[in-house]
């Protein structure tokens, strides 16, 4: 199965894909977002286009991102129907370490405790 992801890295957002063989990196990128220089695989935000609440939840990853000094990803669900089905229907939801970290909205409070732990 291949996934695409928009990474906050170094340069900006970078989208990526990762697969065995390859494939279609689906939707382009959106611009913005918390570029805190360093990208790592702890945090995780899932959207999709159009979704209203991600707007607001990409700015607060990108908060927590910059005081945590991590780096985040995000990744459009559309890419991938496994994760559409399993999350869809409560976008944006946040992931911390690969585990479902609370949905609708950032907990920047206890997102940023988590990550210290």
């Amino acid at each position: 199965m291949t996934r695409a992801a928009c990474v906050a890295g170094p340069g900006g957002w970078d989208r990526v894909t990762w697969a065995p063989g390859g494939g279609d990196p689906g939707p382009e990128c959106r611009s913005g977002g918390g570029d805190t220089g360093r990208v790592d695989d702890r945090l995780t935000l899932l959207t999709r286009q159009d979704c209203h609440l991600c707007a607001a939840a990409r700015e607060a990853m990108a908060r927590v991102a910059a005081t945590a000094g991590v780096g985040w990803r995000e990744i459009d669900v559309a890419t991938d129907e496994e994760l559409d089905r399993e999350y869809g229907d409560r976008l944006p939801v946040i992931l911390l370490d690969g585990k479902e970290h609370g949905y609708w909205r950032v907990e920047e409070a206890r997102l940023l405790r988590d990550l210290a732990r």
